[in-house]
């Protein structure tokens, strides 16, 4: 399994075939993993080694180190890839998870002055607001809102109900594919409405993610507002 004198790290190697593991379903959440010595004996290293790589997926919010009890599975550790192709059904798929988006509401309105700039449009201009619900093996990780030019997009809302795919949906809509220009990660405390969707106390932070996206000819599509479960996700942030 691991390939000494390829210019990949052994401990490196050593992460990505745990996370082979966490992705399979090898572990359930909350799930001791196999001790530093079985580790050490499975990868034929010695336990500085198989501490290298635990340091380095604990760091990833992967796995726990607990004293004198063991290695534990993060519980929900979804890994969720934000990069120039975000994709809900494409991250959850790599791991293994069944993945589903419903439409909660729809409805148009009139552009405020940060959906406007996010979309070049003129405040005031109409756009078209989707609210939808993703889940991950049933359990709820997310809550969306889409923001589109409404005129651009007149039979979106009926696609994403049907198709359950964002993708899929303005596939439909003429948009053959698009990408991520910008996304802004915060903290926050979440309202009312997304500690009941998300099934979470008030209490308890949500990670935030404000996104545009572009079509092939570089036209802003779609201005998003997503806010994930912070103990269900772990967000990774790539270039691609």
């Amino acid at each position: 399994m691991i390939q000494r004198g390829s210019g990949v790290a052994v401990w490196w190697q050593i992460v990505q075939s745990i996370e082979k593991d966490i992705a399979a379903k090898h572990y359930k959440p909350g799930e001791r993993l196999p001790s530093e010595a079985e580790l050490a004996e499975r990868f034929a290293v010695n336990r500085h080694t198989i501490r290298r790589a635990v340091s380095e997926l604990e760091h990833r919010g992967l796995v726990r180190v607990e004293q004198g009890r063991g290695i534990f599975l993060q519980e929900y550790a979804i890994r969720y890839s934000l990069g120039k192709r975000t994709r809900f059904s494409e991250n959850l798929r790599s791991q293994q998870l069944d993945a589903s988006m419903r439409v909660l509401q729809s409805k148009e309105l009139n552009a405020s002055g940060r959906v406007a700039g996010a979309l070049g449009l003129a405040p005031g201009e109409p756009v078209l607001l989707i609210e939808t619900l993703g889940e991950a093996d049933g359990q709820p990780i997310l809550h969306s809102s889409h923001y589109y030019p409404a005129g651009r997009f007149p039979g979106l809302a009926e696609a994403l109900a049907k198709t359950g795919s964002v993708t899929a949906a303005l596939r439909q809509q003429g948009v053959a594919d698009y990408e991520r220009v910008e996304s802004l990660i915060t903290a926050r405390l979440p309202d009312e409405t997304v500690a009941r969707l998300l099934l979470l106390p008030r209490s308890q932070p949500i990670l935030q993610v404000e996104g545009v996206n572009v079509d092939s000819q570089g036209r802003r599509i779609e201005f998003c507002v997503t806010r994930f479960a912070g103990d269900a996700v772990q967000l990774m942030v790539n270039d691609h």
